[in-house]
Protein backbone atom coordinates (compact mmCIF):
# COMPACT_ATOMS: atom_id res chain seq x y z
CA UNK A 1 0.00 0.00 0.00
CA UNK A 2 1.01 3.37 -0.48
CA UNK A 3 1.67 5.75 2.08
CA UNK A 4 -0.28 9.28 0.78
CA UNK A 5 -0.21 10.49 4.79
CA UNK A 6 3.31 10.89 4.84
CA UNK A 7 4.53 14.60 4.88
CA UNK A 8 5.62 16.75 4.00
CA UNK A 9 3.82 16.16 0.22
CA UNK A 10 5.10 17.78 -3.14
CA UNK A 11 3.72 20.47 -4.65
CA UNK A 12 1.41 18.29 -6.64
CA UNK A 13 -0.28 14.95 -5.31
CA UNK A 14 -0.72 12.80 -8.30
CA UNK A 15 -2.32 9.64 -9.21
CA UNK A 16 -0.63 7.10 -11.29
CA UNK A 17 -1.15 4.49 -13.49
CA UNK A 18 0.38 2.59 -16.78
CA UNK A 19 1.19 5.34 -18.96
CA UNK A 20 -0.91 7.66 -17.11
CA UNK A 21 -0.86 10.93 -14.60
CA UNK A 22 -3.68 12.35 -13.16
CA UNK A 23 -3.43 15.46 -10.55
CA UNK A 24 -5.91 15.35 -7.72
CA UNK A 25 -8.37 18.49 -7.17
CA UNK A 26 -7.76 20.42 -3.83
CA UNK A 27 -8.41 18.47 -0.99
CA UNK A 28 -8.44 19.82 2.98
CA UNK A 29 -6.71 16.42 3.61
CA UNK A 30 -3.57 17.33 1.82
CA UNK A 31 -1.60 20.09 1.05
CA UNK A 32 -1.03 19.60 -2.58
CA UNK A 33 -0.99 23.02 -4.10
CA UNK A 34 2.37 24.80 -2.63
CA UNK A 35 5.99 23.72 -1.94
CA UNK A 36 5.97 26.22 1.26
CA UNK A 37 3.11 27.06 3.29
CA UNK A 38 4.05 30.39 3.05
CA UNK A 39 4.87 31.54 -0.61
CA UNK A 40 2.24 33.97 -2.31
CA UNK A 41 1.25 35.80 -5.28
CA UNK A 42 4.51 38.21 -4.80
CA UNK A 43 6.84 35.69 -5.18
CA UNK A 44 6.43 35.27 -8.28
CA UNK A 45 4.98 31.63 -8.28
CA UNK A 46 1.90 31.97 -9.22
CA UNK A 47 0.84 30.58 -6.60
CA UNK A 48 -2.32 31.86 -4.54
CA UNK A 49 -2.23 33.52 -0.96
CA UNK A 50 -0.79 31.63 1.65
CA UNK A 51 0.27 28.46 -0.09
CA UNK A 52 -3.96 28.53 -1.73
CA UNK A 53 -5.01 27.01 -5.02
CA UNK A 54 -3.01 28.73 -7.96
CA UNK A 55 -4.17 31.22 -9.93
CA UNK A 56 -5.40 30.33 -13.61
CA UNK A 57 -5.72 32.39 -16.90
CA UNK A 58 -8.15 31.66 -18.86
CA UNK A 59 -8.93 33.14 -22.31
CA UNK A 60 -12.43 32.66 -24.21
CA UNK A 61 -12.56 34.18 -27.76
CA UNK A 62 -15.19 34.56 -30.32
CA UNK A 63 -14.63 36.30 -34.02
CA UNK A 64 -16.56 39.02 -35.69
CA UNK A 65 -18.10 41.17 -32.49
CA UNK A 66 -21.54 40.79 -31.02
CA UNK A 67 -24.86 42.83 -32.06
CA UNK A 68 -24.45 46.33 -31.54
CA UNK A 69 -27.15 47.42 -29.06
CA UNK A 70 -27.23 44.60 -27.02
CA UNK A 71 -23.27 44.19 -25.68
CA UNK A 72 -23.52 46.93 -22.10
CA UNK A 73 -23.79 46.66 -18.80
CA UNK A 74 -24.82 49.60 -16.26
CA UNK A 75 -25.03 49.95 -12.37
CA UNK A 76 -22.80 47.63 -9.91
CA UNK A 77 -22.86 44.40 -7.24
CA UNK A 78 -26.36 43.00 -7.44
CA UNK A 79 -27.46 45.85 -9.18
CA UNK A 80 -25.81 45.39 -11.89
CA UNK A 81 -27.92 44.93 -15.61
CA UNK A 82 -26.60 43.20 -19.11
CA UNK A 83 -27.65 44.07 -22.39
CA UNK A 84 -29.28 40.75 -23.90
CA UNK A 85 -26.09 39.33 -25.28
CA UNK A 86 -24.24 39.23 -22.00
CA UNK A 87 -27.63 38.15 -19.81
CA UNK A 88 -26.58 35.07 -19.29
CA UNK A 89 -24.12 35.91 -17.18
CA UNK A 90 -26.49 37.68 -14.80
CA UNK A 91 -25.55 34.87 -11.81
CA UNK A 92 -21.90 36.06 -11.65
CA UNK A 93 -22.89 39.35 -11.92
CA UNK A 94 -21.09 40.76 -8.79
CA UNK A 95 -17.54 38.97 -9.52
CA UNK A 96 -18.36 40.21 -13.31
CA UNK A 97 -15.85 43.26 -14.49
CA UNK A 98 -17.53 44.68 -17.94
CA UNK A 99 -14.47 46.96 -19.40
CA UNK A 100 -15.59 49.24 -22.28
CA UNK A 101 -13.39 51.63 -24.56
CA UNK A 102 -9.79 49.49 -24.40
CA UNK A 103 -8.37 49.34 -28.06
CA UNK A 104 -5.84 48.12 -29.65
CA UNK A 105 -3.98 50.93 -32.14
CA UNK A 106 -1.91 48.38 -34.10
CA UNK A 107 -5.52 46.51 -35.55
CA UNK A 108 -6.53 49.76 -36.84
CA UNK A 109 -4.20 49.23 -39.62
CA UNK A 110 -5.56 47.14 -42.75
CA UNK A 111 -9.43 47.16 -41.63
CA UNK A 112 -9.85 43.58 -42.26
CA UNK A 113 -10.38 40.52 -39.45
CA UNK A 114 -6.52 39.03 -40.21
CA UNK A 115 -5.47 42.24 -39.30
CA UNK A 116 -7.76 42.70 -36.06
CA UNK A 117 -6.88 39.52 -35.02
CA UNK A 118 -3.64 38.09 -34.81
CA UNK A 119 -2.25 40.77 -32.58
CA UNK A 120 -5.23 40.75 -30.09
CA UNK A 121 -3.60 39.21 -27.05
CA UNK A 122 0.13 40.92 -27.81
CA UNK A 123 -0.82 44.42 -29.40
CA UNK A 124 2.35 44.44 -31.77
CA UNK A 125 2.22 45.36 -35.30
CA UNK A 126 1.52 42.63 -37.76
CA UNK A 127 3.25 41.66 -41.07
CA UNK A 128 1.37 41.84 -44.33
CA UNK A 129 1.78 40.66 -47.67
CA UNK A 130 1.18 37.02 -46.46
CA UNK A 131 4.56 37.00 -44.60
CA UNK A 132 3.44 35.86 -40.44
CA UNK A 133 4.87 38.00 -37.98
CA UNK A 134 2.76 39.06 -34.80
CA UNK A 135 3.77 39.38 -31.12
CA UNK A 136 4.37 36.21 -28.35
CA UNK A 137 0.70 36.73 -26.77
CA UNK A 138 0.17 37.93 -23.22
CA UNK A 139 -1.23 33.83 -22.27
CA UNK A 140 2.24 32.53 -23.51
CA UNK A 141 4.02 34.51 -21.08
CA UNK A 142 2.27 33.64 -18.62
CA UNK A 143 2.69 29.85 -19.39
CA UNK A 144 6.70 31.01 -19.75
CA UNK A 145 7.15 32.50 -16.48
CA UNK A 146 5.15 29.29 -14.59
CA UNK A 147 7.38 27.19 -16.44
CA UNK A 148 7.11 23.41 -15.57
CA UNK A 149 5.70 24.01 -12.32
CA UNK A 150 2.32 22.09 -14.34
CA UNK A 151 2.81 19.15 -16.62
CA UNK A 152 0.90 21.30 -19.68
CA UNK A 153 2.55 24.84 -19.72
CA UNK A 154 -0.56 25.75 -21.50
CA UNK A 155 -3.71 24.35 -23.35
CA UNK A 156 -4.90 25.88 -26.70
CA UNK A 157 -8.00 24.62 -27.39
CA UNK A 158 -10.50 25.67 -30.44
CA UNK A 159 -13.81 24.80 -32.40
CA UNK A 160 -12.87 25.81 -35.99
CA UNK A 161 -9.82 24.75 -37.72
CA UNK A 162 -7.53 27.24 -38.90
CA UNK A 163 -7.51 28.88 -42.35
CA UNK A 164 -4.07 29.31 -44.25
CA UNK A 165 -5.28 31.39 -46.98
CA UNK A 166 -4.16 35.30 -47.37
CA UNK A 167 -6.94 37.83 -47.54
CA UNK A 168 -6.76 41.37 -48.75
CA UNK A 169 -2.10 41.14 -48.43
CA UNK A 170 -2.95 39.33 -45.01
CA UNK A 171 -2.56 35.96 -43.68
CA UNK A 172 -5.51 34.24 -42.84
CA UNK A 173 -3.54 32.45 -39.92
CA UNK A 174 -3.95 35.64 -38.01
CA UNK A 175 -7.92 35.25 -38.15
CA UNK A 176 -7.38 31.80 -36.51
CA UNK A 177 -4.92 32.39 -33.88
CA UNK A 178 -5.08 34.67 -31.05
CA UNK A 179 -2.22 32.33 -28.77
CA UNK A 180 1.41 32.89 -30.49
CA UNK A 181 4.51 31.42 -28.29
CA UNK A 182 6.58 33.51 -30.46
CA UNK A 183 6.23 36.74 -33.36
CA UNK A 184 6.51 33.81 -35.85
CA UNK A 185 4.90 30.95 -34.21
CA UNK A 186 1.27 31.04 -33.76
CA UNK A 187 0.60 28.44 -30.76
CA UNK A 188 -0.84 24.44 -32.44
CA UNK A 189 -4.51 24.56 -32.14
CA UNK A 190 -5.98 21.25 -30.72
CA UNK A 191 -9.22 20.91 -32.19
CA UNK A 192 -10.10 17.28 -31.18
CA UNK A 193 -11.32 16.77 -27.55
CA UNK A 194 -9.79 13.60 -27.23
CA UNK A 195 -6.31 14.44 -27.80
CA UNK A 196 -7.05 17.80 -25.83
CA UNK A 197 -7.94 14.87 -22.76
CA UNK A 198 -5.28 12.37 -23.77
CA UNK A 199 -2.81 15.18 -23.43
CA UNK A 200 -3.81 16.17 -20.18
CA UNK A 201 -3.77 12.25 -18.99
CA UNK A 202 -1.59 10.59 -20.47
CA UNK A 203 2.32 10.65 -20.10
CA UNK A 204 1.70 8.90 -24.08
CA UNK A 205 -0.10 11.04 -25.95
CA UNK A 206 -2.27 8.25 -28.28
CA UNK A 207 -5.00 6.44 -28.22
CA UNK A 208 -4.85 3.46 -25.70
CA UNK A 209 -6.73 0.31 -24.59
CA UNK A 210 -7.73 1.34 -21.13
CA UNK A 211 -9.35 4.57 -19.93
CA UNK A 212 -7.64 6.78 -18.10
CA UNK A 213 -9.82 5.82 -14.95
CA UNK A 214 -9.07 2.31 -15.33
CA UNK A 215 -5.09 3.08 -15.12
CA UNK A 216 -5.41 5.03 -11.85
CA UNK A 217 -8.09 3.14 -10.23
CA UNK A 218 -5.40 1.28 -7.81
CA UNK A 219 -3.49 4.38 -6.72
CA UNK A 220 -7.10 6.07 -5.91
CA UNK A 221 -8.27 2.83 -3.70
CA UNK A 222 -5.36 3.39 -1.44
CA UNK A 223 -5.86 6.90 -1.63
CA UNK A 224 -9.06 6.65 -0.39
CA UNK A 225 -8.38 5.47 2.65
CA UNK A 226 -6.07 7.80 3.88
CA UNK A 227 -8.25 11.13 3.18
CA UNK A 228 -11.68 12.70 5.04
CA UNK A 229 -14.56 11.85 4.34
CA UNK A 230 -15.61 14.76 2.63
CA UNK A 231 -12.63 14.03 0.65
CA UNK A 232 -13.49 10.65 -0.38
CA UNK A 233 -16.67 12.30 -1.93
CA UNK A 234 -15.00 15.13 -3.60
CA UNK A 235 -12.88 12.42 -4.70
CA UNK A 236 -15.36 10.53 -6.05
CA UNK A 237 -17.18 13.44 -7.64
CA UNK A 238 -13.58 14.24 -9.74
CA UNK A 239 -13.31 10.87 -11.01
CA UNK A 240 -17.10 10.80 -11.96
CA UNK A 241 -16.68 13.58 -14.02
CA UNK A 242 -13.66 12.15 -15.81
CA UNK A 243 -15.29 9.14 -16.45
CA UNK A 244 -18.27 11.55 -17.97
CA UNK A 245 -15.78 13.28 -20.53
CA UNK A 246 -13.97 10.23 -21.74
CA UNK A 247 -17.49 8.98 -22.62
CA UNK A 248 -18.71 12.02 -24.23
CA UNK A 249 -15.53 11.80 -26.47
CA UNK A 250 -15.62 8.20 -27.30
CA UNK A 251 -19.12 8.72 -28.58
CA UNK A 252 -18.27 11.91 -30.35
CA UNK A 253 -15.31 9.96 -32.16
CA UNK A 254 -18.57 7.67 -33.36
CA UNK A 255 -20.36 10.13 -35.25
CA UNK A 256 -17.97 11.75 -37.17
CA UNK A 257 -16.54 15.25 -38.45
CA UNK A 258 -17.72 18.61 -37.33
CA UNK A 259 -21.23 19.76 -38.47
CA UNK A 260 -20.43 23.68 -37.77
CA UNK A 261 -18.89 24.35 -40.78
CA UNK A 262 -20.29 23.58 -44.20
CA UNK A 263 -17.92 21.10 -46.31
CA UNK A 264 -18.06 21.03 -49.87
CA UNK A 265 -19.68 17.48 -49.91
CA UNK A 266 -22.88 16.28 -48.74
CA UNK A 267 -20.56 13.12 -47.50
CA UNK A 268 -17.26 12.37 -46.73
CA UNK A 269 -15.34 10.81 -49.54
CA UNK A 270 -12.71 9.44 -47.33
CA UNK A 271 -12.85 7.08 -43.86
CA UNK A 272 -14.22 9.37 -41.17
CA UNK A 273 -11.15 9.51 -38.33
CA UNK A 274 -11.27 7.88 -35.38
CA UNK A 275 -11.51 9.60 -32.10
CA UNK A 276 -13.21 11.98 -34.35
CA UNK A 277 -14.47 15.58 -33.52
CA UNK A 278 -18.42 16.02 -32.46
CA UNK A 279 -20.87 16.46 -35.26
CA UNK A 280 -22.80 18.94 -33.16
CA UNK A 281 -20.82 22.42 -32.31
CA UNK A 282 -22.57 23.27 -29.08
CA UNK A 283 -21.51 19.64 -27.92
CA UNK A 284 -17.48 20.12 -29.68
CA UNK A 285 -17.76 23.44 -27.34
CA UNK A 286 -19.42 22.42 -24.44
CA UNK A 287 -16.60 19.39 -24.24
CA UNK A 288 -13.52 22.12 -24.41
CA UNK A 289 -15.19 23.71 -21.94
CA UNK A 290 -15.30 20.61 -19.79
CA UNK A 291 -11.73 19.83 -20.46
CA UNK A 292 -10.72 23.43 -19.81
CA UNK A 293 -12.08 22.84 -16.11
CA UNK A 294 -11.24 19.66 -15.44
CA UNK A 295 -7.53 20.86 -16.37
CA UNK A 296 -7.56 23.88 -13.93
CA UNK A 297 -9.76 21.36 -11.35
CA UNK A 298 -6.64 19.56 -11.28
CA UNK A 299 -3.45 21.88 -12.20
CA UNK A 300 -2.47 20.05 -14.70
CA UNK A 301 -1.78 23.83 -16.46
CA UNK A 302 -3.02 26.82 -14.88
CA UNK A 303 -3.21 28.58 -18.47
CA UNK A 304 -5.99 28.20 -20.98
CA UNK A 305 -6.75 29.62 -24.14
CA UNK A 306 -10.71 28.29 -25.99
CA UNK A 307 -10.85 29.97 -29.04
CA UNK A 308 -14.38 29.29 -30.30
CA UNK A 309 -14.61 30.28 -33.55
CA UNK A 310 -12.42 32.18 -35.77
CA UNK A 311 -12.43 36.02 -36.76
CA UNK A 312 -13.56 35.39 -40.22
CA UNK A 313 -15.94 32.66 -39.55
CA UNK A 314 -17.47 29.92 -41.45
CA UNK A 315 -19.06 28.36 -38.42
CA UNK A 316 -23.12 27.44 -39.09
CA UNK A 317 -25.42 26.79 -35.84
CA UNK A 318 -28.15 24.14 -36.82
CA UNK A 319 -28.30 23.34 -33.08
CA UNK A 320 -29.92 26.61 -33.00
CA UNK A 321 -31.85 26.84 -36.09
CA UNK A 322 -29.37 29.22 -37.46
CA UNK A 323 -28.23 27.13 -40.26
CA UNK A 324 -28.69 29.28 -43.44
CA UNK A 325 -25.95 31.80 -43.41
CA UNK A 326 -22.03 31.42 -42.48
CA UNK A 327 -21.22 33.31 -39.11
CA UNK A 328 -19.13 35.71 -40.57
CA UNK A 329 -21.98 37.08 -42.71
CA UNK A 330 -24.42 36.61 -39.76
CA UNK A 331 -22.82 39.01 -38.64
CA UNK A 332 -23.21 41.94 -40.73
CA UNK A 333 -26.78 42.13 -39.22
CA UNK A 334 -28.10 43.17 -35.49
CA UNK A 335 -31.21 40.41 -36.18
CA UNK A 336 -33.13 38.44 -33.72
CA UNK A 337 -30.44 35.22 -35.23
CA UNK A 338 -27.36 37.42 -34.48
CA UNK A 339 -28.32 37.85 -31.11
CA UNK A 340 -28.89 33.63 -30.29
CA UNK A 341 -25.70 33.07 -31.45
CA UNK A 342 -24.15 35.99 -29.07
CA UNK A 343 -25.87 34.42 -26.47
CA UNK A 344 -24.57 30.98 -27.27
CA UNK A 345 -21.34 31.80 -26.99
CA UNK A 346 -21.46 33.70 -23.69
CA UNK A 347 -23.63 30.83 -22.36
CA UNK A 348 -20.34 28.98 -22.89
CA UNK A 349 -18.17 31.51 -20.68
CA UNK A 350 -21.23 30.99 -17.91
CA UNK A 351 -21.30 27.25 -18.05
CA UNK A 352 -17.46 27.75 -17.26
CA UNK A 353 -18.04 30.10 -14.17
CA UNK A 354 -20.45 27.80 -13.26
CA UNK A 355 -18.42 24.46 -13.24
CA UNK A 356 -15.52 26.34 -11.58
CA UNK A 357 -17.50 27.93 -8.85
CA UNK A 358 -18.58 24.39 -7.66
CA UNK A 359 -15.38 23.22 -7.08
CA UNK A 360 -14.54 24.47 -3.91
CA UNK A 361 -10.60 25.09 -3.09
CA UNK A 362 -10.29 25.94 1.11
CA UNK A 363 -11.95 29.10 1.27
CA UNK A 364 -12.63 30.01 -2.10
CA UNK A 365 -14.04 28.42 -5.38
CA UNK A 366 -11.73 27.54 -8.49
CA UNK A 367 -14.00 30.64 -10.27
CA UNK A 368 -12.67 32.91 -7.13
CA UNK A 369 -9.20 31.58 -7.84
CA UNK A 370 -9.11 31.91 -11.97
CA UNK A 371 -9.04 35.57 -13.99
CA UNK A 372 -11.55 34.36 -16.85
CA UNK A 373 -11.35 36.75 -19.94
CA UNK A 374 -13.67 36.68 -23.03
CA UNK A 375 -13.23 38.90 -25.64
CA UNK A 376 -13.50 39.80 -29.61
CA UNK A 377 -11.51 41.47 -31.78
CA UNK A 378 -14.16 43.85 -32.92
CA UNK A 379 -16.87 45.60 -31.13
CA UNK A 380 -19.67 44.58 -33.54
CA UNK A 381 -18.99 42.88 -37.83
CA UNK A 382 -18.80 46.30 -39.32
CA UNK A 383 -15.20 45.57 -38.07
CA UNK A 384 -15.26 48.68 -35.33
CA UNK A 385 -12.05 48.09 -33.22
CA UNK A 386 -11.86 51.17 -31.88
CA UNK A 387 -13.31 49.89 -28.42
CA UNK A 388 -13.02 46.16 -28.31
CA UNK A 389 -15.37 44.05 -26.19
CA UNK A 390 -14.26 42.76 -23.14
CA UNK A 391 -15.29 40.66 -19.55
CA UNK A 392 -13.58 39.53 -16.84
CA UNK A 393 -15.17 36.48 -14.71
CA UNK A 394 -13.70 35.61 -11.54
CA UNK A 395 -11.54 36.75 -8.57
CA UNK A 396 -8.08 36.07 -9.84
CA UNK A 397 -7.34 34.63 -6.36
CA UNK A 398 -9.08 37.54 -4.74
CA UNK A 399 -7.38 40.43 -6.35
CA UNK A 400 -10.05 41.26 -8.44
CA UNK A 401 -13.36 42.87 -7.38
CA UNK A 402 -16.18 42.15 -9.83
CA UNK A 403 -19.61 43.77 -10.06
CA UNK A 404 -18.46 46.95 -11.81
CA UNK A 405 -18.41 48.69 -15.23
CA UNK A 406 -14.96 50.10 -16.07
CA UNK A 407 -15.15 52.58 -18.59
CA UNK A 408 -12.00 54.03 -20.37
CA UNK A 409 -13.92 55.55 -23.38
CA UNK A 410 -12.57 59.22 -22.79
CA UNK A 411 -9.04 58.31 -21.54
CA UNK A 412 -6.35 59.13 -23.01
CA UNK A 413 -3.73 55.87 -22.04
CA UNK A 414 -6.82 52.99 -22.88
CA UNK A 415 -4.56 50.36 -24.23
CA UNK A 416 -5.82 46.85 -24.34
CA UNK A 417 -2.54 45.59 -23.46
CA UNK A 418 -3.17 47.36 -20.12
CA UNK A 419 -5.46 45.14 -19.13
CA UNK A 420 -2.70 41.97 -20.24
CA UNK A 421 0.36 43.52 -17.63
CA UNK A 422 -3.06 43.68 -14.95
CA UNK A 423 -3.84 40.01 -15.44
CA UNK A 424 0.05 39.00 -15.89
CA UNK A 425 1.15 40.81 -12.30
CA UNK A 426 -1.72 38.72 -10.67
CA UNK A 427 0.30 35.92 -11.63
CA UNK A 428 3.22 36.33 -10.32
CA UNK A 429 4.65 38.23 -13.61
CA UNK A 430 6.77 41.19 -13.11
CA UNK A 431 7.16 43.05 -15.63
CA UNK A 432 6.73 46.89 -16.29
CA UNK A 433 5.80 47.39 -19.99
CA UNK A 434 3.88 44.89 -22.46
CA UNK A 435 2.66 45.45 -26.18
CA UNK A 436 1.99 49.77 -26.09
CA UNK A 437 1.38 49.40 -22.65
CA UNK A 438 3.62 50.81 -19.77
CA UNK A 439 1.32 50.90 -16.76
CA UNK A 440 -1.13 48.28 -15.93
CA UNK A 441 -5.36 49.36 -15.29
CA UNK A 442 -4.93 50.11 -11.89
CA UNK A 443 -8.43 49.48 -11.35
CA UNK A 444 -8.30 45.80 -12.56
Amino acid sequence: MKHFQSLPFSRRTLLRGLGVTMALPWMESLSAWGDEPSRSVATGTGEGPRGGAPIRTAVLFSGNGFHSKEWWAKGEGESMQFGRVLEPLTDFRTRTLFIRGLYNEQALKGNIHSSQTGNLLSGAPLASGGEIRSGTSFDQLIAQHLGGRTKVPSLVLACEKSNPSVHKNYSMLYSSHISWTSPTSPTPLELYPSLAFDRLFKDDVQRGDRSVLDAVLGDAKDLRKQISALDQKKLDEYLDSVRGVEQRIEQAGQRGELQGWRPTLDKPNIPRPGDGIPQDIAEHMRLMCDILVLAFQTDTTRVCTLKLNNDHSSLRFPNLNVDYMIHHLLSHSDGDDWLKVNRFFVEQVAYIARKLDAIQEGERTALDNTQLMYCSSMMTGHHDATRLPVVVVGGGGGQIKGGRVLDYSDKPDRQMCRLFLSMMQKTGLKIDKFGDATSPLAEV
